[in-house]
């Protein structure tokens, strides 16, 4: 393992924001892993994992305790069985499986982070979440002090959320084992409506898996959701807001407020949740109640490409962020009722 003291933690963070850690320890096995996490725990020591660095709010004043950069990398490809360490680079990853005509994740392409993080957030876009096609996660349980194998029913997968962000901190994911599918190198049937009208098709077709990512990585990118180091619109975590559930009663009031303040031939956006619940738009809550692509002033503001994403303009404190993120959700609550919730994990600063 490799140890620094008094280490800064921006640079491990997509948002490049955040103070130092009294300890960051960087380990490149999954003995290393679990060796650094059990001797945290014995000395009663504030653990924080870190894998991409692509969900993580990390206050200005940093983090006292031990950051644990999990850095472990494994590629296992049999059949369409894919096994994946903890460290490895997702987007890579996908990429590797669409070279190898393999179906189920190519349209997760150009997310960034690793493949650790996946599951805990149960990660999706254009379509796709990773919990169609995992079938099991290794982690080490810090409660039984032991690695145990969850299948993905055992994983507690719903929108934006499983069984180990229910219980955040429980279990460190080691592995994580996916289920893909050989189609002759087409595509999974393509469900995202954007995604199928930039490819000239219906929803429910396929195509080249090849061209599935492509697409996705140019729409993406469209919105300043590709990683790049000399584009600050990408200087952010992707989407910082999930979109909102609502009960059926709660959709309708909001309807209502909607009708109140934008007329009544504005309809918002619904897409049906299972029985008695919609999904609605965080993007397009944003932009209604005032605050547009770029908005902003100061160093942290809007996307010029996405109203989802916050940005660090290079200047920026993990304090001026949260001011944006703020005034973002008090103005949405004002005109809609709707409270948003952030993405992003925080450590040692809240909303």
């Amino acid at each position: 393992m490799h140890e620094l003291h008094d280490a800064p933690l921006a640079p491990l963070t997509t948002f490049r924001l955040g103070g130092p850690a009294t300890r960051l320890v960087t380990a490149v096995t999954d003995d290393e892993v679990i060796a650094a996490v059990r001797e945290a725990d014995d000395a009663g020591t504030p653990l924080l994992i870190i894998g991409g660095g692509s969900n993580l709010v990390i206050g200005d004043r940093g983090f006292d305790g031990t950051a644990l950069r999990i850095a472990t990398k494994g590629f296992t490809l049999d059949g369409t069985a894919l096994e994946l360490a903890a460290g490895e680079v997702w987007t890579d990853a996908v990429a590797r499986t669409v070279e190898a005509g393999l179906a189920g994740v190519e349209c997760l392409a150009g997310i960034p982070g690793s493949a650790g993080a996946t599951p805990i957030q149960n990660v999706g876009a254009y379509g796709q979440e990773v919990s169609t096609t995992i079938t099991e996660v290794v982690a080490y349980d810090r409660a039984a002090r032991g690695t145990v194998t969850l299948t993905g029913a055992e994983c507690g997968f719903s929108y934006r959320h499983s069984r180990f962000k229910q219980h955040p901190g429980r279990w460190v994911v080691l592995r994580v084992r996916f289920g893909l599918e050989d189609a002759g190198g087409l595509s999974a049937p393509l469900k995202y409506a954007e995604t199928a009208r930039a490819l000239g098709v219906e929803p429910g077709d396929r195509v080249p898996a090849t061209t599935a990512r492509d697409t996705v990585l140019k729409l993406r990118a469209g919105k300043g959701m590709v990683l790049d180091p000399e584009d600050h619109d990408t200087w952010s975590a992707g989407s910082f807001f999930t979109n909102p559930i609502l009960t059926d009663a709660q959709y309708a009031e909001f309807a209502a407020r909607v009708r109140a303040r934008l007329g009544d031939d504005v309809t918002p956006p619904g897409f049906p949740e299972g029985e008695g619940r919609t999904k609605t738009s965080a993007a397009w809550l944003i932009d209604r109640a005032g605050f547009t692509k770029g908005y902003g002033t100061g160093p942290a503001r809007i996307s010029t490409k996405h109203t989802l994403a916050l940005t660090n303009r290079g200047a920026a404190r993990t304090e001026d962020l949260l001011a944006l993120a703020r005034e973002v959700v008090t103005g949405v609550h004002d005109a809609f009722g709707i409270t948003l919730v952030n993405e992003p994990v925080t450590v040692g600063v809240s909303l």
